[in-house]
Formats: C-alpha cells, sequence, structure tokens
C-alpha cells in the first residue's frame, strides 16, 4: 500500500479555498473579527495602559484616566473577606481552601475510596474549627460576621451538595404510585418553583423564628443556607424527574426480572444513567446556585457582590463602580467557568466510559 502524503497548506490557501467554496462565510468571520479587535482595543487600553495601579485614594484617579485598579488593590481584602475579622482573615483563607481541596477531590473518581468519607470530616472539622474559632486559642467568630469569597463558596457547595441529596427522593416521589409521596413532591416543587429566590430567602429568614421553637432556631447563616437548599432541590428533582424519564422502560423490566429490589435498582441502575443524561442541566443548575448567592444581601449577609458594594462607600474612594463590578465579574466568571469546564470534562469521561463497554 502506497503512503499518500497530503501537503500543508498555508494559511492563504486555506483561506482562498475557504474564500472559493463559501464566501458568505468568509466575510462574515472577517467581519466578526474586525468588530472584536474594535471593541477590544478601547478595553485594553482602558484596563491596562491608561490604568492606575497604585494610590491611596480617589485623587491618585482623575477623571480621564483608565481604569482605578487603585482602587481594588486598597480594598481587596474587604472584597474578598467582608468583615471577617482583619487580623483572622487567614483562617477564613485557609477553611475555604480546604472547602473547595475536597470537592476537588470528590469530583475526581481516582479517589473514590474508603478514605475519602473520613477525609470530608476531618476537612469539614478542620473548616469548623478554623472559621468559628473559640479553641485552640483562635478567637470565636460569628456566622454573621463571615462575608465575601469565603461566604459564596460555602453557600454554594453545601447548597448544592444538600439540594442534590433531597433531590432524588423528590423526583423518585413524583413518579411513586404512592399517591400521599407523589402529591407531596409535585406540591413543594410547584411551589417553590413559583416563587423567585429572593422570595425563598426572604420567607426563611422571617417565617423560620416563627415556625421553629425557641431554641432550634437556626442563625442567620443557617436560614438562608435551608431556603437555598429547597430552592435548588426543587429545580433539581424537576430535572432529575427528566433524566429518570428518558431512560426506557426495559431497564425497569430487567432489574425486576433478575430480582433487584426498589432501592438497589434505583442507586445501582436507573439514578446512575439518569445523572449521565440530565449531567449539562445539573451544571446549568450549579453556575446559577453560584450567581444566585449575591442575593443573600438582603438578609444582611455579605456575599462576593455584596462585600464589593459595601466597600464603595468608603468616601476616600468614590464612583468606581465599573472597577467594582468588574473585578466582581471576573472572579464570578472563573469560577462559573471552572465548573463548566468540569462538566464538559465529565461528559466527555463517561462517554469515553461507555464507548469503550460497548466495545467489549
Amino acid at each position: 500500500m502506497s503512503n499518500t502524503i497530503i501537503p500543508r497548506l498555508s494559511w492563504w490557501q486555506r483561506l482562498t479555498a475557504e474564500f472559493t467554496r463559501s464566501p458568505v462565510s468568509v466575510m462574515l468571520n472577517i467581519t466578526a473579527m474586525l468588530v472584536l479587535v474594535l471593541i477590544a482595543i478601547p478595553i485594553v487600553q482602558w484596563a491596562l495602559i491608561d490604568a492606575v495601579w497604585t494610590g491611596d485614594s480617589g485623587d491618585s484617579c482623575p477623571p480621564g484616566s483608565g481604569a482605578c485598579w487603585a482602587f481594588i488593590g486598597s480594598k481587596l481584602r474587604l472584597i474578598l473577606f467582608g468583615r471577617f475579622p482583619y487580623d483572622d482573615q487567614w483562617r477564613s483563607l485557609v477553611g475555604t481552601v480546604i472547602l473547595v481541596a475536597l470537592v476537588v477531590i470528590s469530583l475526581n473518581p481516582i479517589f473514590w475510596r474508603k478514605w475519602l468519607l473520613p477525609a470530608w470530616v476531618a476537612g469539614l472539622l478542620s473548616y469548623g474549627i478554623l472559621m468559628w474559632g473559640g479553641v485552640f486559642g483562635l478567637s470565636y467568630v460569628e456566622s454573621s460576621l463571615w462575608g465575601g469569597l469565603p461566604l459564596t463558596i460555602l453557600l454554594t457547595v453545601f447548597g448544592v451538595a444538600f439540594g442534590l441529596v433531597i433531590s432524588v427522593p423528590l423526583a423518585l416521589g413524583r413518579q411513586s404510585k404512592l399517591p400521599v409521596f407523589r402529591l407531596f413532591s409535585i406540591v413543594f416543587v410547584e411551589a417553590v418553583r413559583g416563587v423567585p429566590l429572593i422570595s425563598v430567602l426572604f420567607m426563611a429568614s422571617v417565617l423560620l423564628p416563627l415556625i421553629l421553637p425557641d431554641g432550634f432556631t437556626p442563625d442567620g447563616l443557617g436560614r438562608v443556607l435551608i431556603g437555598l437548599t429547597l430552592f435548588l432541590a426543587a429545580y433539581m428533582a424537576e430535572v432529575l424527574r427528566g433524566g429518570l424519564q428518558a431512560i426506557p422502560k426495559g431497564q425497569y423490566e430487567a432489574c425486576r426480572s433478575l430480582g433487584i429490589a426498589y432501592w438497589p435498582m434505583m442507586l445501582k441502575v436507573i439514578l446512575p444513567q439518569a445523572f449521565e443524561t440530565v449531567l449539562p442541566a445539573m451544571v446549568n443548575l450549579f453556575i446559577g446556585a453560584l450567581k444566585g448567592t449575591s442575593l443573600v444581601v438582603i438578609v444582611a449577609m455579605m456575599d462576593l457582590l455584596g462585600a464589593a458594594q459595601a466597600a464603595l462607600a468608603d468616601p476616600k474612594w468614590i464612583g468606581f463602580y465599573v472597577e467594582t463590578y468588574v473585578f466582581a465579574g471576573i472572579i464570578y466568571a472563573l469560577m462559573c467557568g471552572s465548573i463548566s469546564w468540569y462538566g464538559r470534562q465529565t461528559e466527555r469521561s463517561l462517554r469515553d466510559m461507555r464507548e469503550q463497554s460497548n466495545d467489549r
């Protein structure tokens, strides 16, 4: 068999060939590139070339200059950590790193071993000690003082985790043949989905102290976490129900013919396939949960965006809203992009595993 050598074309030759095949497509691409360049030039000029990087007050950034990143540098710790005591902000940083590391490890199948559960127990214990303190010579810090980026990550991680756990029985309940479970699941999901998140957070902060007996009412952080968890659970349950309906009935019949009980069938056969089917939608919900944490500012909690807005109250730095929201937006974009990237990687891994399984 003779080896055919395919000549490599230069970029100009490829462009010419593409233009010959589809001139409209080439012109649209060139136009889009020119528009992007025209947009990028003033942005780079404002954000980098004419930017002010150091200064002690707003006087360091005269009108007509570029971005005043000196304001971000001056208020960086307030934006990132909120009202957490200044000298103890290292505790918030280390605790957040531990929490993120636990999540990253848990999302990698390589680390799905018996030691993962003890690692979570030890990690959460360390997280609580660092954040609350009161032991080992650490000063006590109330949860009402937690804020900034650590609070955003905390609400996202635990809201998604607890919401995912609650969503499974809710989704199964909507398909149950038992009328009580089915009715409860339908009423809960539709009631929560019928109101915006801001209403759920407000009701959780106001109604829970009235409903629960004295001594059993969680603090402000606990009430916000409960409201966020219930809200996410309702949406996840509906997405998961769609995944359950996509599973062929032959899967259920095959399990019954083999004598597999209901819960082993669901946990080992049906739910893994359902989660794989709805993974893109779940990732979208996770990203929405991360951005939705910014609404906790209505219940006097200072997340990343709330801390950024609080930094604008300094009379020495007035009017730098664009820099504040651009900086917060970059952080949100990096976090959302990381979640989206991992979701795509997981989809690709699952697809490769399925193809390998089919080849066998």
